[in-house]
């Protein structure tokens, strides 16, 4: 028989709470005397099932025609069980370890307890509350309301308890307010009456009537739970309440505050671009002022632009304004890169275009009229606008500075822009931390707000959400990686099509491929000579010929255009425009049709 999980209230030094409990799993303590150290011992550690994998678990539900679909399964081990053929059932065992490591194996947050169970068949530890979790709780933040539905969700969401996003997992489900929780957020105590100086002077009280209060705090009317001081007529919801004072964001070059009020009624967030509630809680910029620059709390707090720590009392340490400049000037004409250690680079001037030239950094062809050059190494070469990019950057896209790094001739896979999508074999911009595995190539790292797009009348901005899929004006393709958008009309357009020149056609021919021209091309003003973006670059326009790189075991160098020949692509069967991929007599036009090859030979 399954049973609901509940809360009750309970009294700790003073403070009143309400605590989860479940009739089998965490029965509420029974106020009695045991007669035996035996009954002492069964009293505080009643004895527990086994349980299954919640990895089984929840793939005894699945559905692959929904994006969220109900878990109608027992967590407990039965003996007779079935054994599948895709994973064996296993019982899983309590660790009582406070070092959890990665993240929890079914829904997938870092957000640890100090109790977990291990899969001996995954290798994966697991949340006691996501291994433990009931199909139903009934939750007093929706008292009104049927228990929260245990589900499985395989879209991005977020936790009305702690704010962080969701990506996918088990999750508990409000099917009335269309909210989620984590299974170890749903079962986490909630204090009736809690006491936080820092948004305000008294205590507030925990009131679960939620949909008609707007939070003093961010101004959002949300299906969130709430406390409220009746003194003063202050709502604040539970997310909210624990605000940090003081943050840095990415969209911003200054620390920013928060505060209780604006003072213009009326104004516009600098991340979303929407308007800012004057009478409520905001984030101002301390030394811009509010009448200069104002951001939401919630657009604040976002996974991509706040970087989780608060930073009241700590001083300004490291400031990216004081780096190191990329170069220092030699003389005249002569400079020493600080990605180039070996020997100094100098000035030279294009006097003839050729096609297998390339800038190190941004893999383009050098087609100006001046550049840097090795004198030693015949291969290292630099535009002067990349030989000027910084060490370090704080960009918008990502809320921690990210540092220049050259990729070597060698790589293991190549580099995937965040922000493009593209293989970027040059320079890239990439987070320091292991965690983050954020990298832009030096092209998007250009990328600042408002941006200016030749394509479009007005300035462009990264004021979307990051997680909705949106249909770029461009090049009609819907992407999940971050637009720039148009805040005064409907006009999107891609990382991948914005930092790429902009051509308008009606109907054209590329000389190359010899097929019809719909979208983004290049164009000679002389010859009225007439490309494809991909036929003049390649698929992959920000890889090197000379690289080598491996897909599984195998290994894959690049090679410049053929002039004399066009090999066909062993995988797509069209022929080599422009770079090629060649291992074991093998040719591929693309990184993905060399990804495809080496899995198909895998096969074969």
């Amino acid at each position: 028989m399954d049973y609901d999980g509940g809360f009750h209230e309970v009294e700790k030094d003073g403070t009143l709470n309400l605590v989860y409990h479940h009739p089998k799993y965490r029965p509420i303590p029974q106020i009695k005397t045991p007669s035996s150290s035996a009954e002492v011992a069964n009293h505080d550690h009643p004895p527990l099932p086994l349980f299954i994998c919640p990895s089984v678990r929840w793939r005894k539900d699945y559905s692959r025609d929904s994006t969220l679909f109900l878990i109608n399964s027992s967590p407990e081990f039965v003996l007779s069980s079935k054994v599948g053929d895709h994973h064996v059932v296993l019982p899983l065992f309590w660790c009582n370890n406070k070092n959890f490591g990665r993240e929890c194996g079914t829904c997938f947050d870092s957000n640890f307890g100090t109790d977990y169970y291990f899969c001996t068949k995954c290798l994966r530890k697991y949340h006691k509350e996501c291994v433990e979790s009931p199909l139903k709780i009934k939750h007093p933040y929706y008292p009104h309301h049927s228990p929260l539905q245990l589900y499985y969700h395989k879209d991005y969401t977020d936790c009305i308890h702690c704010g962080r996003e969701m990506a996918h997992g088990l999750i508990y489900h409000c099917t009335v307010y269309q909210t989620f929780m984590h299974p170890i957020c749903a079962m986490k105590p909630i204090p009736i009456v809690i006491d936080q100086q820092k948004i305000h002077d008294h205590p507030l009280t925990f009131f679960p009537r939620q949909n008609s209060l707007i939070c003093n705090v961010c101004g959002f009317l949300e299906k969130h739970p709430t406390y409220v001081c009746l003194r003063c007529n202050f709502v604040a919801h539970r997310g909210c309440v624990e605000s940090p004072h003081t943050i840095k964001i990415s969209r911003h070059h200054h620390r920013i505050s928060r505060v209780y009020s604006l003072r213009y009624e009326k104004w516009l967030c600098g991340v979303c671009r929407q308007s800012i509630d004057g009478n409520y809680g905001a984030y101002t910029c301390n030394e811009c002022g509010d009448y200069y620059y104002a951001v939401h709390k919630k657009c604040a707090l976002g996974k991509d632009v706040w970087d989780g720590e608060e930073l009241k009392g700590v001083p300004e340490k490291d400031d990216i304004a004081k780096d190191a400049p990329p170069f220092f000037k030699i003389f005249e004409g002569v400079v020493h890169y600080f990605l180039h250690d070996d020997h100094h680079l100098r000035l030279e001037r294009n006097i003839l275009y050729d096609e297998n030239k390339f800038c190190e950094a941004c893999v383009m062809p050098i087609i100006e009229d001046e550049f840097y050059s090795c004198a030693e190494c015949d291969f290292f070469i630099l535009h002067e606008s990349c030989l000027k990019a910084r060490r370090r950057i704080q960009h918008a896209l990502h809320p921690h500075p990210l540092t220049l790094k050259a990729n070597k001739n060698y790589i293991s896979s190549p580099s995937r822009c965040n922000a493009c999508g593209r293989s970027c074999g040059g320079f890239v911009y990439e987070c320091p931390k292991q965690e983050c595995y954020f990298k832009l190539d030096v092209r998007c790292a250009l990328i600042s707000e408002p941006f200016d797009y030749k394509g479009h009348e007005h300035p462009l901005f990264l004021s979307l959400d990051p997680k909705e899929y949106v249909l770029c004006k461009v090049c009609k393709f819907k992407h999940i990686n971050p637009p720039l958008n148009c805040i005064k009309c409907s006009f999107i357009v891609c990382t991948k099509c914005a930092t790429l020149p902009y051509k308008r056609c009606e109907m054209y021919w590329c000389e190359e491929c010899e097929d019809i021209v719909e979208k983004l091309f290049y164009w000679c003003n002389d010859c009225c000579t007439i490309l494809h973006t991909d036929c003049l670059f390649s698929q992959d326009p920000y890889l090197k010929p000379g690289q080598v790189f491996k897909v599984g075991e195998k290994e894959f160098q690049i090679l410049a255009k053929s002039n004399t020949s066009r090999t066909i692509c062993h995988y797509c069967k069209k022929p080599c425009q422009r770079k090629r991929f060649t291992r074991d007599n093998l040719t591929a036009c693309s990184v993905s049709c060399a990804f495809n090859i080496a899995y198909m030979r895998g096969r074969e």
